[in-house]
């Protein structure tokens, strides 16, 4: 009988394979996370989606067509009409630079690739890199087969796919990439004790510091890891050597970016990673003078060293301090403290919506079943607890408060519950899909360790002669048997634990594989249903199931490309500026660079005031159209009434006594918009703006507002300031045309009535008028 017998292959062989494989695996999961967020092009087209997108794409045109020094020295005269902006010294241009080489090198290559699809498709791209960088962190956490899943769930997990999807060109479409990447970095100089490597992470930090305002992330947690590391006792060379080659590279590097310049050394926020340098530095001087002075001597003179360096350290910090030396926290960050604090003391930060709170289904939604095995895999880091292992810790704790306090900050959370749930189901599925079971124990179930009188030392047995120490020589032999017990426990597991059977093997792996399969469903479902739709571009559904495309905002962008002078100056809320600027190319008032809040709020009163007392604001700023988004009658809730008590309040920070939130609600305290609504409200611009001709849309019914649900007055507001110049197919955009001054220098409500038949009026005469004429 001929037995077959199984290939066998070198162990080099077999590491060339697994390497092949693993190539191959992350060559497809980077071709899934590209594809996952191509939802955007397949179902509408290569388009540039939301607001500061529409800026940044803005200014990479002028880059791809000018030239680097063209687009560094560019001053914007249409934004923030009439102050125009200094670009090249107000923005962090890596995402701008990334996709002008990138262009340079396609067109070097004779691809003529357009800069929009470049710009559309930048972020896809990266997030290809993210997977790779996310699967080279973990793999030195635990091992390939974690990264691996680490890379997978980075990839299509919907709290990073929500920052970039193809066409969301915006800082982050790079950030996160350059956040999983310096990480890496850090932690193999760490490990190494490499200045190379600190060096090279420098270098990675300078290019975060160039693409995103989250650097300060990156900027207080190796500080903080570093920090941590000094607590528990693990001051190491290898710490020293990757801490300082990482601090002073970078922050001499991050001061290169125009808009950081010297804050790294002048602001609250960069004071903790200058602070564990300088500890670092007194520790590695204390080090060395330890190895040469005696004891006794070195306890004295380490005790007046540390008095005088605290007193000199706290002195120099508090005088800085107090010379303004070093700035203070910005509000920024009180607000990550005190989620009340922005909305009471600078409402256009809590105005926008991803500075919310994070509600509790956010998490379940971005990260699905993620977010169960994120605790576990900390729990596990801590089993081992080497120093990339406190690093995760460290970032899990502070990114999980930093993503419930602010919406945004889910982005920053997202890497590591990938990380550390990978690391929980990977110890999972090494523990149940190993082939080997544990030793059965022996048919009486005894361990002979624990025998009676097993390993008994000798002079136990002597002692046994003199009856006087038997009941010692009995404890003696019991204690040790339970040590030589305990100590086979601790170098080598029971042969008694582990998994039986192959019933309960495939219990487990294949709910595992269920959980993976819906975790893929679901993060499928939201980012083509919900982060993958355009904010320019709106689609629903007829009655009849079919897709209805609502293509307002283009429709009235480039009517006013078409019908408006180069030079007409548009008014709207400071949300769609950048949109206006990049599809209409119109100057506008206000955009979402948001840098000076006493423009915001003059665009505020414009909105809150009467006709009145705006047509002054209007004429005194060049306006010549005002854009506003209205969505009572299809039901866009995003639309500026609903914004409207946010520029009430901004207002009012600027103009407390004529500006007041309380006038814009009812008696009871209700924000209407119905016969109930206030006298300030019916009078404000902004109301009349979005109702007037809204009934006529009813055929003599009342009309109806679809987003607060509310039955409106039968007579609508009348403009006399102002006129209707045009409105999209779906009434979401509403563009006003300010009337110039009267010719005969009437006032211009005088000169509406007497052109409509309808003569003011003269007002009675005063007492004092009645006497003079008298």
């Amino acid at each position: 009988m001929t037995v077959l017998k199984l290939p066998t292959f070198s162990p080099s062989t077999l590491t060339n394979a697994a390497s092949l494989l693993r190539i191959l695996a992350l060559a497809a999961i980077a071709g899934a996370a590209i594809s996952s967020r191509l939802f955007a092009v397949v179902n509408f087209e290569s388009i540039i989606h939301e607001f500061d997108p529409w800026f940044n794409y803005r200014a990479t045109r002028v880059l791809a067509s000018q030239g680097f020094t063209e687009f560094w020295n560019w001053f914007d005269p249409t934004a923030w009409y009439p102050l125009g902006r200094v670009v090249g010294g107000t923005i962090y241009p890596g995402l701008m630079a990334t996709s002008g080489v990138i262009y340079n090198i396609l067109h070097a290559l004779h691809l003529p690739v357009d800069i929009r699809n470049v710009c559309v498709l930048l972020a896809p791209g990266f997030s290809g890199l993210t997977a790779w960088a996310t699967y080279m962190l973990t793999k030195e956490l635990k091992d390939e087969s974690a990264g691996l899943l680490a890379a997978i769930f980075i990839g299509i997990a919907p709290g990073y796919i929500s920052r970039s999807v193809a066409g969301s060109y915006d800082n982050e479409a790079i950030a996160i990439f350059l956040l999983m990447i310096t990480f890496y970095i850090w932690i193999r100089a760490l490990k190494d004790g490499s200045v190379l490597y600190g060096t090279l992470a420098a270098v990675f930090y300078y290019y975060m510091v160039a693409a995103w305002g989250g650097y300060a992330f990156i900027t207080n947690m190796i500080p903080l890891h570093a920090f941590v590391l000094l607590l528990m006792g693990r001051f190491s060379h290898r710490l020293y050597s990757a801490y300082s080659a990482w601090y002073a590279v970078g922050t001499l590097a991050s001061m290169q970016v125009p808009f950081v310049g010297f804050q790294p050394v002048q602001t609250s926020e960069h004071m903790a990673a200058l602070g564990v340098f300088g500890l670092l530095q007194l520790i590695a001087f204390v080090e060395i003078v330890r190895s040469y002075v005696a004891s006794k001597q070195f306890q004295v003179m380490l005790r007046w060293f540390l008095v005088a360096s605290g007193i000199a350290g706290g002195l120099a910090i508090v005088g800085l301090t107090i010379t303004k030396t070093i700035a203070p926290w910005t509000g920024r960050f009180y607000s990550l403290w005190d989620t009340g604090y922005a909305k009471k003391y600078i409402p256009i930060i809590a105005s926008v919506s991803e500075h919310q709170p994070t509600a509790w289904p956010a998490f379940f939604m971005d990260l699905h079943m993620l977010i169960f095995l994120f605790p576990a895999g900390v729990i596990l880091c801590f089993k081992e607890l080497r120093e990339e292992h406190v690093f995760v810790i460290i970032y899990a704790v502070m990114a999980s408060y930093f993503a419930g306090v602010m919406v945004r900050l889910m982005l920053t959370l997202t890497p590591v519950v990938c990380m550390a749930a990978a690391i929980a189901l990977s110890s999972l599925l090494d523990t149940y899909l190993s082939v080997e079971e544990p030793a059965r124990p022996d048919s009486n179930g005894v361990d002979e360790t624990s025998a009676p009188g097993a390993d008994v030392p000798a002079e136990v047995t002597v002692s046994k002669k003199k009856k006087k120490d038997v009941a010692a020589a009995a404890a003696a032999a019991a204690a040790h048997s339970a040590a030589t017990t305990a100590t086979k426990a601790k170098t080598k597991p029971s042969a008694t634990y582990g998994i039986f059977g192959l019933d309960t093997r495939l219990v487990v792996i294949v709910n595992a594989i269920f959980m993976l399969v819906m975790f893929v469903l679901h993060c499928t479902w939201v980012t083509s249903s919900a982060y993958s739709s355009p904010s320019v571009v709106l689609a629903s559904r007829r009655p009849d199931g079919s897709q209805n495309i609502i293509d307002d905002f283009r429709e009235a962008y480039y009517w006013l490309r078409q019908n408006t002078p180069q030079d007409a100056v548009v008014m709207s809320w400071w949300d769609y500026g950048y949109q206006i600027a990049g599809m209409a190319d119109r100057p506008t008032l206000v955009d979402n660079n948001t840098w000076n809040n006493t423009h915001i709020a003059t665009v505020g009163k414009a909105m809150s005031s009467s006709e009145e007392v705006s047509y002054p604001i209007l004429r005194k700023h060049d306006v010549d159209y005002i854009l506003i988004i209205f969505g009572g009658l299809i039901g866009y809730s995003g639309d500026d009434i609903n914004k409207f008590l946010w520029m009430v309040r901004i207002a009012q920070g600027v103009w407390p006594d004529e500006i007041k939130e309380p006038n814009y609600f009812t008696p009871r305290g209700e924000y209407k918009v119905d016969d109930q609504a206030s006298e300030a409200m019916k009078n404000s611009l902004m109301y009349k703006m979005s109702y007037y001709r809204f009934n006529e849309l009813f055929s003599g019914s009342p009309a109806f507002d679809r987003v607060r649900n509310q039955q409106l007055p039968r007579e609508g507001p009348k403009l006399d300031y102002i006129e209707e110049a045009f409105t999209s197919e779906n009434w979401i955009v509403r563009i006003y045309e300010v009337k110039k001054e009267d010719p005969l220098g009437r006032d211009l409500k005088t000169a509406n009535a007497f052109d409509g038949g309808k003569k003011r009026k003269p007002s009675k005469p005063t007492s004092r008028r009645r006497a003079l004429t008298a």
